[in-house]
């Protein structure tokens, strides 16, 4: 049986304008291609928060030029040549955000080291003028009322909001078997270092562009894997923060134990500068109550002597030749290893059990005209659109509206389960560490899950690729709560001293080939004429 769209499906309530309307379009939909703007002296698929604030200090480009250069990249890279896919949608306010910020630094006013940065979030968090759909057709027209704090925090710090990535539907809470980034909305996010393997993580999108050289900067979020497998995949630094020390708030949850924002950067101190830039204390977000700070500079904390003295607890593994290169490094850095085991818990997961009360708490604080009001609104659109919306069905949204927490029963069974995990991962981390008088953990993703569900942080960090096929590999550091500074100071140390990152483009430059990013190269005869640069044609 043929199925086509549902005529049902949601039309865009808001009409933009200029480049960047162009480009929603074809973020979204294939759409007209965007003019190349003028070459800036600046290397894009390498650059990071030092190289765009020198080029604009000493005024070689303006963040309005930096800008349109990103936009045309992400046409090139995520609407056409290999079709990354990772963009969803541009900011319309993007260019005039970047007009004003390069009016306040003629005027002398610099904000900080994100000022006129272009940065793109995932699209599970609220951004003003655009809708936040998780990826999800049903939320297609779902506009917030304002910026989620976290954003409004960031756009304070000078950062332009350029867009939202791609993700894997409801952050990888919609059904079991889905691949990881794809959604009924965005379609499939690929894999820039190798096309063939999975992006990883719901944060899919925002691990490939970050990776493609689509922005400076991107922000992801992880209940339990989300930033640091994605990271790990598209060979980024990823920071996922104790629980609480960005705000949530505006932003589309599975669990309020779990939830957490982060960013997924080039480098450590590109992610240093934009965890103190999302640090904040906000009243709607009680977990945020117990950050020691919402002004903190974590690039302080960052030297090439870190290691030196440092007692890192490691996880054993025999399966990645790339990890044992990187204990010797440590080792190499002045770093003491100690062999240990990380337990876990024994209480079921709270996802389930969280997830219709948080998502409900999240679409109550959407203007009155939003298209769903509650979790059940969802599951009956995706119902009544199964062939645009369920590719891979919605069995953990149905599971998750079977769940009564007003039944004393199953509450009482739901925080026994919260608590009993909370109290069992947190000791289970601390006790390591403490026994062993430990400064952090290291290990090959080993303790991601039990770091996610006591809510502690975890940096992961690049530490090259495989010899068999040139796959990404990473180091992951894992401390007690609010320990961001030290292990990003591990993590600034390791980086250092191994120089393992490479961008795709160097790694898998057969994907890149044809396309406008890249130079002419003796193969191109083998480019057909949809992909071909202009005036190139086939020889």
């Amino acid at each position: 049986m043929l199925f086509s769209l549902s005529p049902s499906l949601p039309r865009t309530r808001r009409v933009t304008s200029g480049v960047a309307a162009g480009l929603l379009a074809a973020a979204v939909v294939a759409g007209p291609a965007v003019a190349a703007p003028k070459p800036l002296p600046l290397d894009l698929s390498t650059a990071g928060v030092a190289d765009v604030q020198a080029g604009l200090a000493s005024r070689s480009f303006t963040s309005e030029a930096l800008v349109q250069a990103y936009l045309a990249r992400i046409d090139a890279l995520s609407v056409n040549g290999p079709h990354l896919n990772s963009v969803r949608s541009i900011n319309p306010s993007a260019l005039n955000d970047a007009k004003a910020l390069d009016a306040e630094r003629k005027k002398g006013k610099v904000r900080g080291p994100l000022h006129g940065v272009p940065v793109l979030v995932k699209d599970n968090i609220d951004v003003a003028g655009m809708p936040t759909t998780a990826g999800s057709v049903a939320l297609a027209n779902s506009f917030p009322a304002a910026d989620a704090p976290m954003i409004a925090e960031l756009k304070k710090a000078g950062a332009i909001i350029i867009g939202k990535t791609n993700l894997t539907e409801f952050a990888n809470f919609m059904t079991n078997g889905m691949p990881a980034g794809y959604s009924s909305l965005g379609g499939q996010v690929l894999n820039p270092y190798d096309a063939s393997q999975t992006p990883s993580g719901s944060s899919a999108g925002s691990g490939s562009a970050g990776a493609a050289g689509l922005a400076t900067l991107t922000i992801g979020t992880e209940t339990s894997g989300s930033i640091l497998s994605p990271a790990r995949a598209n060979s980024l630094v990823g920071v996922k923060p104790t629980v609480g020390i960005a705000s949530r708030t505006g932003i589309i949850p599975i669990s309020a134990t779990q939830d957490t924002a982060g960013p997924m950067t080039k480098s450590v101190y590109d992610a240093a500068v934009l965890l103190g830039a999302m640090t904040s204390i906000d009243p709607e977000d009680p977990a945020t109550a117990a950050n020691p700070s919402d002004n903190v500079d974590f690039t302080a904390a960052l030297s090439d002597s870190a290691l030196v003295g440092a007692r890192l607890g490691y996880v054993a593994s025999n399966t990645d030749p790339v990890y044992t290169a990187s204990l010797d490094a440590l080792r190499a850095q002045g770093a003491t290893l100690v062999p240990v085991t990380v337990g876990g818990t024994t209480a079921p997961s709270i996802l389930t059990l969280e997830f219709e009360r948080d998502l409900n708490a999240y679409l109550a604080r959407l203007p009155e005209d939003a298209p769903m009001d509650t979790l059940s609104d969802i599951i009956a659109y995706n119902s009544a659109n199964a062939p645009a919306a369920l590719k891979f069905g919605q069995t953990l949204l149905t599971d998750s509206e079977a769940v009564d927490l007003g039944d004393p029963a199953q509450s009482a069974r739901y925080e026994a389960a919260r608590d009993t995990g909370l109290a069992e991962t947190r000791d289970a981390i601390d006790t390591v560490l403490t026994a062993n008088d430990l400064d952090a953990i290291v290990s090959n993703s080993a303790t991601t899950g039990v770091g996610a569900r006591a809510g502690y942080p975890s940096v992961i960090v690049p530490s090259g690729y495989s010899e068999a096929n040139r796959r990404p590999s990473g180091v992951v550091f894992l401390g007690t709560a609010w320990s961001e500074a030290d292990l990003l100071g591990f993590a600034y140390d390791f980086e250092q001293a191994t120089k393992a990152w490479q961008s795709p483009q160097n790694i898998n430059p057969s994907l890149f080939r044809c396309t406008s990013v890249v130079p002419a190269s003796e193969w191109d005869a083998a480019c057909t004429t949809t992909t071909t640069k202009p005036g190139k044609g086939n020889k």
